[in-house]
């Protein structure tokens, strides 16, 4: 495990101002919210940074900041961010830093986490250690929060989950810990297409402290829909009960769908489509990570992708089987065994079906997985599926590079990024997927079946998402995928003009260390 080091910004004292979104629970919508305000205030002229202090999600990105020391050989420093604060980053028209998302938490099982500090990785630490970790963090927190105040006229903050958990509050560092700490103001965000909102709020109300009742600016209704004015009595009862105004009812966006969501939670929403087109199964593994690296396949009017649950069978219709990422590889090849998929994915393959692994999915098509270390669990080793003659590692040096090259192969762009811990090798590897620019990479079967890559966003790019549809006898439509998601966001901004008073928001919002009243 790394100490807990960081080098103040030194740069001038904060303007931006700053407004936190908090949540009344998790998966209400905070970090769409703020990715459209991004995107708004962007709009209209500002320069905008999002930030996020504390984020768990297995979904993450690769950064580069220029202000980091370089790596060892020599490269810019790389570190990752949760997909969220990617998204909300690319919403402001910036690259992302670690500085947006200054601890990172990915599960590794449900009592352990890895944790990132600034792009880095500390270590795997116990829910109930890390709480004895956390108030060590707030200084790095605070001084990331303040670099981007330095280059910007607003700083979105997103909060965590709830932030009215008193259990936490001792320790926090993204809630009302933060908004304390760097005297920021804050807005309460519920969602109303579950039902709840009213008692949501005034139980927000009740727990918070007088102190921290009086940080909170107003609350946001999102998720609406339906007549306004039959909401009506409700905003009387809560602004009744809490004094706090109601900023406005946000309805319901259908374009939600069409963005990278980073919280597992998104997946209760996906089932098996019954489009016609290329069938892509992807088995819900317990542990997935980035499945973001699907969207653009889902977003394909000729592909049917369909999500394999737990107890569900691997449809034999299916005519590739795409193993995704994961934060626990073992663990989810026992999983793999456990739902009898392993059998199912073999018979695929008897039958002349595909098969595409990504990142940890590529290591369980190999032959073994080992982790001696015990990184990302118990140590030990666990057989794969062998598809493919490799050999995997899991080591304490985490991997993180982006790519931009060539595939010299299907002649297209390949954009995306590295992210993991395992060393791969084997006679396997003399038979790569892809001829990057930069070497070969990745690893396909003598029949050109079965195929896998540590690559993530391999299939963002139009050209050659194209092209391997076609090698695997589906059909490319006429998706721009990264088109299709800046419109998407300036979709999402200009309904936020309508739902929302975003004067009202930019004057609640204040500097650093301004002392706030109501």
């Amino acid at each position: 495990m790394h100490s807990i080091s960081f080098t103040p910004h030194g740069k001038g004292p904060p303007q931006a101002r700053i407004l936190m979104i908090q949540g009344t629970s998790a998966d209400v919508g905070k970090s769409l919210l703020v990715a459209g305000l991004c995107r708004a205030y962007v709009r209209r002229g500002l320069t905008v940074r999002p930030f996020k202090a504390q984020n768990m999600s297995n979904n993450a990105a690769v950064t580069i900041d220029a202000d980091a020391p370089p790596d060892a050989d020599g490269s810019p420093a790389r570190g990752e961010i949760g997909r969220a604060q990617a998204l909300q980053a690319l919403a402001c028209g910036a690259p992302c830093s670690v500085h947006m998302n200054p601890v990172l938490l990915k599960p590794q099982s449900d009592l352990t986490s890895q944790v990132v500090l600034r792009g880095r990785v500390l270590g795997n630490w116990a829910a109930a250690d890390y709480q004895t970790l956390k108030p060590g963090l707030m200084p790095a927190v605070l001084d990331s929060l303040q670099r981007l105040a330095a280059e910007a006229d607003l700083v979105l903050v997103e909060g965590a989950g709830s932030g009215a958990e008193r259990y936490l509050r001792a320790r926090d560092i993204t809630n009302m810990g933060l908004a304390e700490a760097a005297d920021i103001p804050v807005a309460l965000l519920g969602e109303d297409a579950r039902g709840g909102m009213t008692a949501s709020v005034l139980g927000a109300h009740q727990l918070w402290t007088a102190s921290e009742r009086d940080r909170v600016r107003g609350y946001i209704v999102n998720r609406f829909r339906g007549d306004p004015k039959i909401f009506h009595p409700a905003r009387e009862d809560m602004t009744g009960a809490t004094g706090w105004p109601c900023l406005g009812l946000v309805r319901w966006f259908d374009g939600a769908a069409r963005l990278a969501q980073e919280d597992s939670l998104a997946l209760d929403q996906r089932r098996a489509s019954t489009g016609s087109g290329l069938m892509i199964a992807v088995p819900r593994l317990s542990r997935i990570a980035n499945f973001d690296d699907l969207d653009p396949l889902a977003a394909e009017p000729g592909v049917n992708l369909c999500w394999v649950n737990p107890g569900e069978p691997i449809p034999r219709a299916a005519d590739v089987v795409l193993l995704p990422g994961s934060k626990a590889t073992r663990t989810d090849l026992e999983m793999l065994r456990r739902e009898g998929w392993d059998i199912d994915i073999l018979a695929h393959v008897r039958q002349g079906g595909g098969v595409v692994g990504l990142c940890a999915g590529y290591q369980m098509l190999g032959r073994v997985v080992r982790d001696p270390q015990g990184l990302e669990g118990p140590p030990g080793e666990t057989p794969g599926l062998g598809l493919l003659d490799l050999e995997t590692t899991i080591t304490g040096d985490k991997c993180l590079r982006d790519l931009d090259q060539r595939d010299q192969r299907s002649g297209q762009r390949v954009r995306g990024y590295e992210m993991h811990m395992g060393r791969t090798t084997g006679p396997g590897l003399d038979r790569p997927w892809l001829m990057l620019d930069g070497g070969p990479t990745g690893a396909e079967s003598a029949d050109g079946r079965v195929m896998g890559a540590y690559v993530h966003g391999l299939f963002t790019g139009d050209g050659f998402r194209g092209h391997w549809l076609r090698r695997m006898g589906g059909e490319a439509g006429e998706l721009h995928f990264a088109r299709q998601t800046q419109a998407t966001l300036d979709a999402l901004a200009a309904q936020l003009e309508v739902d929302l008073d975003l004067d009202r928001l930019w004057e609640i919002s204040q500097p650093m260390g301004t002392r706030h009243r109501p």
